[in-house]
């Protein structure tokens, strides 16, 4: 597994984690793909089946300053399902953003 794949890995267990109420606090610094911890936890009820909620402003805020290029590498991850992470639901945030369709 290289770094970037481990890193990854590194922000859908926060995302896991987060979601069973062990929220761990992290620096502000963190982020994946340009989003910190907590828009990525502002956008997981968003992403999670079976009754996902709007993006907040939180989550589109947060979106809007992602890597887009770098998310799209997380699209097949197996990983998702697995944190129950919805691929088609997480493929829609950007349009219900109101933002620029992702490059993938």
């Amino acid at each position: 597994m290289n770094s970037y794949q481990k890193v990854a890995v590194l922000a859908l267990l926060l995302v896991a984690i987060a979601g069973n109420g062990v929220f761990l606090q992290l620096s502000h610094a963190q982020n994946i793909c340009n989003i910190s911890s907590e828009g990525l936890m502002a956008c997981k009820p968003s992403v999670t089946p079976p009754n996902p909620t709007p993006p907040s402003a939180t989550c589109c805020s947060a979106l809007s300053h992602a890597d887009m290029s770098c998310l799209c590498s997380y699209k097949n991850s197996s990983l998702l399902p697995s944190l129950g992470i919805d691929r088609k639901l997480a493929m829609q945030l950007p349009d219900k953003c109101k933002l620029p369709h992702p490059p993938c």
